[in-house]
């Protein structure tokens, strides 16, 4: 059970804002991962496409297995700082170290460049993990307040969008502008910069934010986190949505540059496509609004359906970029909505643990419902594609043929459909749940004051 500061006490709009930047900064690295590390291992690495879908499978599964430990770690940390909130001071540095190193490609034989490739990526990958666990396990240490949990979460989520967008305009004419020709040095002095900024806003985002539910039991062993789990049926049914969810986005995400270079011709329309997702920050912006309306199930479902929709109308549009941009648009304002509600709903998910079993497993719960599914969404979302795209024929820097256009095409659109449709699978039993909520929440007021009494 918890003691509460200061718990009806709303944030203030400095620490909502270093709360958001530090999903904002951590997408300066994540998300030039997510999104061109495929095409930097194919094409500027010049790894073969299969080898680079398994280092991408391999890396994700084995780095995704650490999301437990290190919310096992966080439940049993007890510093000066708080639970969640040092990781962000320890794991800057590592984690904007490796993120360099992933995109260093030295000159080396191609035996050794693929293990070069494959341990950074895993080292990388571990050390995210140890900042973005912290990243969603601090949203119910910060405030007990599901609604000021839901406007908490729409602010960060805005942040990762803005990050988003600036390295999606700016990763490609960075790389040109800095490399000069090489795509090679271009990443290199890229990552430098998107890493120092990176490092500079966590530290300034550990300096402004406090945890406020501080919890009587300072340490959780990982024995009492997982009886927090056993028939969480909330927290299940969120984590299978969202590790279907990333298996989509990451798909849709990683393909993006190969289908505008290839099936449609042009290379140069990546950053403005890619630009245009920051359409996911008014969706993201609207939640709160949209929640005291709606059920949040449907609101989650309607975002899925919504990226559905958004990418059968690019693969209906064929070369028509008009109606690339329409189907773009739609797909993100519907992934714009489909990510930012389970890292909201994992709040009342552990909120769910502790009214069932009395045991307050924040660590473990958020690392595997955001952290562990976004690790072995990402690293499915990877490799499927690759080996689609082997298996038609993919040469990188080459002429494709009509086979290999097709299986590009494939998994970009065909892929991304049938994730989306998957993710909503689960959702169809979460109602009931979130009718409790309430109810949750008042229960858990009052044994937290009966406590502190």
């Amino acid at each position: 059970m918890e003691n509460v500061e200061s718990s009806s006490q709303k944030l203030s709009w400095r620490e909502r804002i270093s709360y958001a930047s530090l999903d904002f900064s951590g997408q300066l690295i994540f998300n030039v991962i997510s999104a061109y590390l495929l095409y930097f291992f194919t094409d500027v690495a010049e790894i073969p496409v299969a080898t680079a879908g398994v280092i991408l499978l391999i890396a994700r599964v084995f780095d995704g297995v650490d999301a437990p430990i290190w919310g096992s770690l966080i439940d049993i940390t007890h510093s000066k700082y708080g639970r969640a909130r040092p990781y962000f001071l320890w794991m800057a540095t590592p984690f904007a170290v490796m993120g360099v190193l992933t995109f260093w490609a030295p000159q080396i034989p191609m035996k050794q460049r693929i293990i070069y490739c494959a341990i950074t990526y895993i080292i990388t990958g571990i050390s995210y993990t140890g900042i973005n666990t912290p990243l969603t396990t601090v949203l119910p240490l910060l405030t007990p307040d599901p609604q000021e949990r839901l406007t908490l979460n729409s602010i960060r989520l805005a942040g990762s969008n803005l990050g988003v967008l600036l390295t999606n305009v700016l990763t490609l004419p960075l790389i040109a502008l800095l490399g000069g020709g090489n795509d090679v040095v271009g990443f290199r002095w890229t990552m430098i910069i998107f890493a120092s900024i990176f490092w500079i806003l966590t530290i300034f985002a550990f300096s402004n934010i406090r945890e406020r539910v501080k919890p009587t039991q300072s340490r959780v062993p990982i024995k009492m986190s997982v009886k927090a789990i056993r028939g969480n049926w909330p927290w299940i049914i969120i984590v299978l949505s969202n590790l279907i969810f990333w298996v989509a986005l990451t798909i849709r995400s990683s393909t993006i540059v190969y289908y505008l270079t290839y099936n449609y011709g042009d290379k140069s329309l990546v950053p403005l496509v890619n630009g245009i997702s920051f359409v996911q920050v008014a969706a993201v912006l609207f939640i709160p609004v949209f929640s005291k309306r709606f059920m949040q199930q449907h609101i989650w479902l309607v975002g899925l359906m919504l990226g559905v929709l958004g990418q059968a109308v690019i693969w209906l549009g064929g070369k028509s970029l008009t109606i690339i941009i329409i189907g773009w648009i739609i797909g993100n304002i519907g992934s714009g909505v489909a990510v930012s509600l389970p890292f909201a709903l994992l709040g009342s998910a552990v909120d769910y643990g502790e009214w069932k079993s009395g045991i307050n497993a924040a660590g473990l719960l958020t690392a595997i419902g955001s952290s562990f599914c976004i690790k072995i969404g990402s690293g499915i979302g990877g490799a499927l594609p690759a080996w689609i795209m082997s298996m038609f024929g993919y040469v990188a820097n080459r002429t494709q043929t009509a086979h290999s256009l097709f299986g590009i095409s494939l998994a970009f659109n065909g892929m991304t459909i049938v994730m989306f449709l998957l993710a909503m699978v689960p959702l169809v039993f979460y109602g009931k749940y979130e009718k409790m909520q309430r109810r949750i929440t008042a229960d858990l007021k009052q044994q937290r004051a009966q406590d502190a009494a």
